[in-house]
Formats: C-alpha cells, structure tokens, sequence
C-alpha cells in the first residue's frame, strides 16, 4: 500500500500518523456546534490546527451528528466557502470538505479545498464520483446506513463487520469505475454512523481487517457518544482520554488517519502508539 494519499495539487505523507483537524463551521454539530460559525474564527481555529500539529483540516457545514435534518445547499456553502477560501490565503494547508452534496465539494474545491469527505461513500449524490474524477480531488469514503436523521434507527446487522467491508468496497468499486485512481482513496468504517456501542466496540477490535481494502484507513472516533456511554460522560468535552486510547488501539492495527477535535494530544498520542509499534523514534519533521 502506497505511504501517501493524493489529493487535489497535493498529498498526505503517511509514513507517520496523519492527524486530521474538524473544523465544524456549524450551529449544532454534537461537540463543538456554534463555536466556529463566525468565519474569522474558524479560520483562526484552523491555522492554530495546523500549529498543533494538523497535517489536513476537515471543513463541514452541515451536522451529520445521530438525528440531524438536511439543510439547504445554499447555506452548506454559505458556511463552508469562506473559510476555505480565508485558511487559503494563509497557508497550503490540504484542505478536506466535509459534504454529501456534489455541487458543495465543486465549489469547496474551486475555492482551494484539495479532498471530499463524504460519509456516504458517494451514495447520496450520483455527481459526487464524477466531480473527484474531474477535479483529482482526493476522498475519504465512509460508511453509513442511511442519512443521519435515521441512522441510529438500524443499528443491527448480522455480521457487523462483513457489512461494513463490502459497503466500502463497493463505494471503492464506484469511484475506480467513475475513473479515480486508487491513490486518491482512502476509507472510514463510520464509528458512530448506524452502529451502537458494541458495533463499534467491534469495529476497533478488528480494523486491522480493513486493510484487506487496499487503501488507507480513516479513523474518527473523536469525543463520540460511545466513549460517554463507557466512560459515563454526557459532555463530549470531557471525552479527550476515551478518544486518546482509540487512537492507540488503531494506531496498533496500522491505522493512518485520524479525525479529531484535540489536534495535539491526538497527534502525540499516534506518535508515542507508532513508536511502539515500529520499537523505534519516529523522525519528526518540526
């Protein structure tokens, strides 16, 4: 497997652990809603991201939190472009949009975002394939099990594991089909997305079995209700450690990616969890 991901006029270096910073520029996303609706904010948020540390930041518009309704196109990107194009003219940063609306990642990408996060692994929008294709934009494909105001509904599957595997092979099957080439994939087995807390306490037990895939991996359990729900912490702010020790364990079965709210405990969390994996000091570049 490739030890880089490609994006839109740029890649991810995954020699090491390679922290994605959220940056939720919404109202009412489960963990931080309304703390970044302000655009100069959330680009003062970002830059301080990459300070700690970030290697890509993940921009949404829309809460894809358990229960969330849909908004409009106009107000996802109202929300979304100008804080692309102001962490733009600041910094290379790669830049993930975070949408399910093919019209929102072309515009996200003209404005200087380099991926799509799509947590429906290009299923809610048929145009979503095409415009990574168009763009050479790269993209984190999830999954799901339908949109978010009725995800939690269907939490049981009968092989959990199974499911997830082939829901995202698929997704992988429909973007090399669309003509995107495998180095600008990488897949997310949707911790907190149609599973309850043993389907993801599952799914970290086994994420080494998603290599299988041939891309890299994205985990993002960050300050998720599963960690609440074993810790007893209703305050996703109080779920830092929780999250801590699910970056090590994925860092253990060779995850690469990580998508987290605390850039720099997480990223010094994966490099101590990398170092020892490999029994060695990991060569930093700053």
């Amino acid at each position: 497997m490739s030890l880089r991901l490609l994006g839109r006029d740029c890649h991810l270096d995954l020699t090491l652990p390679c922290i994605m910073g959220v940056l939720n520029v919404t109202p009412d996303s489960f963990s931080d809603g309304g703390q970044y609706v302000d655009p100069e904010n959330a680009v003062r948020q970002g830059l301080a991201m990459e300070q700690d540390g970030a290697a890509i930041l993940d921009i949404g518009g829309e809460s894809t939190r358990p229960g969330s309704l849909p908004i409009a196109e106009a107000e996802e990107l109202d929300r979304v472009i100008p804080v692309i194009e102001g962490i733009r003219q600041k910094t290379k940063i790669p830049i993930s949009v975070d949408t399910s609306k093919a019209n929102v990642a072309r515009q996200a990408l003209a404005a200087g975002a380099n991926f799509i996060n799509d947590i429906s692994g290009l299923s809610f929008d048929s145009e979503m394939a095409s415009v990574a294709q168009e763009t050479g934009a790269g993209v984190f494909l999830m999954h799901t099990r339908g949109r978010p105001e009725v995800m939690q509904q269907r939490t049981e599957y009968p092989n959990l594991l199974e499911d997830v595997i082939s829901t995202l092979q698929a997704s992988i099957d429909l973007a090399l089909n669309a003509g995107i080439d495998r180095d600008h994939l990488a897949v997310d087995p949707g911790i907190g997305f149609g599973k309850n807390v043993s389907g993801n306490l599952e799914l970290l037990h086994h994420l080494d079995e998603f290599h299988q895939l041939g891309c890299p991996i994205l985990l993002g359990t960050s300050r998720k209700s599963f960690i609440g729900d074993i810790l007893n912490q209703d305050d996703p702010q109080d779920r830092l450690f929780g999250t801590l020790a699910t970056i090590a364990a994925g860092v253990s079965q060779g995850v690469q990616l990580f998508r987290v709210h605390d850039v720099r405990p997480a990223r010094e969390s994966a490099l101590v969890a990398w170092a020892i994996r490999e029994k060695k000091v990991p060569r930093l570049l700053n």
